[in-house]
C-alpha cells in the first residue's frame, strides 16, 4: 500500500524512532519540543486518524495498553522495519527536493487585484508588524533552554529556517509597501 506521506506522518515515525508511545505522548512531545509551529498536532482526533492509517499501512504496529485510573486506555504504537525505511526515504525525499506546497499568502497576492492599492497596503502593514512579533518570537525560541541547557541547533532548524523565510517576506513586503506608497506599483487605471 502506497502511504502519501505529510509533516504529520513524519513527526509520528520520527518520534517513534525513540521508541514505542501512545498518541498522547507523541501530542505532547511534539508540542514541548516546539514541533508543532510546523506540525499541526492541535486535533487530537487528527493524530489518532493518523495513526490508525500508519497501522494500516503496516509503518507502525500496536503494542500494549496502558490502563491507569486516572486516564483514559493507552495503546502503545511501535515503529516497523518497513516504518523506519518510510521515514529515512521521506526524509530524504524532502530534503533534497524542493516542492510547491500551496500555501495561502501567494494565493491571497494571486488576487490582491480586488482590493485597491491602498488598501493593499494596509493589509500588508499589518502582516508586517505581525512578521516582526513572530521574528522576535522565534528569536526567543532559538534562545531557550531545557533544564538550564541551551537545545541543541539540530533541535532548532526548523525554527532558524523559520526565521530566515519571515525575514525574507518581511523584507519583500517592505519592498511592496514602498513601490505601492511611490506608485511604482499599482492596478488602479489612471485617467484616459
Amino acid at each position: 500500500m502506497t502511504f502519501r506521506r505529510s509533516p504529520l506522518a513524519l513527526a509520528i515515525l520520527g518520534l517513534l524512532e525513540n521508541g514505542p508511545m501512545h498518541p498522547y505522548g507523541i501530542q505532547r512531545l511534539i508540542k514541548q519540543w516546539g514541533k508543532d509551529q510546523v506540525v499541526n498536532v492541535g486535533q487530537r482526533t487528527s493524530l489518532y486518524r493518523m495513526m490508525v492509517r500508519l497501522e494500516e499501512a503496516e509503518l507502525i504496529t500496536a503494542g500494549a495498553t496502558e490502563r491507569d485510573e486516572r486516564y483514559p486506555e493507552r495503546t502503545t504504537y511501535h515503529l516497523t522495519d518497513e516504518g523506519r525505511r518510510i521515514c529515512r526515504e521521506w526524509l530524504s525525499e524532502i530534503l533534497t527536493t524542493p516542492r510547491n506546497e500551496f500555501p495561502e499568502f501567494p494565493a491571497a497576492l494571486s488576487f490582491v487585484m480586488l482590493v485597491t492599492p491602498e488598501t493593499a497596503g494596509e493589509l500588508l502593514s499589518q502582516r508586517r508588524e505581525l512578521l516582526t512579533k513572530r521574528i522576535s518570537e522565534l528569536h526567543l525560541e532559538l534562545r531557550s533552554e531545557v533544564d538550564g541547557q541551551p537545545i541543541p541547533r539540530f533541535a532548532l532548524l526548523e525554527t532558524e529556517y523559520q526565521v530566515a523565510v519571515a525575514i525574507a517576506e518581511a523584507k519583500w513586503i517592505d519592498g511592496v509597501l514602498h513601490d505601492l506608497q511611490t506608485g511604482k506599483l499599482t492596478w488602479t487605471p489612471g485617467p484616459v
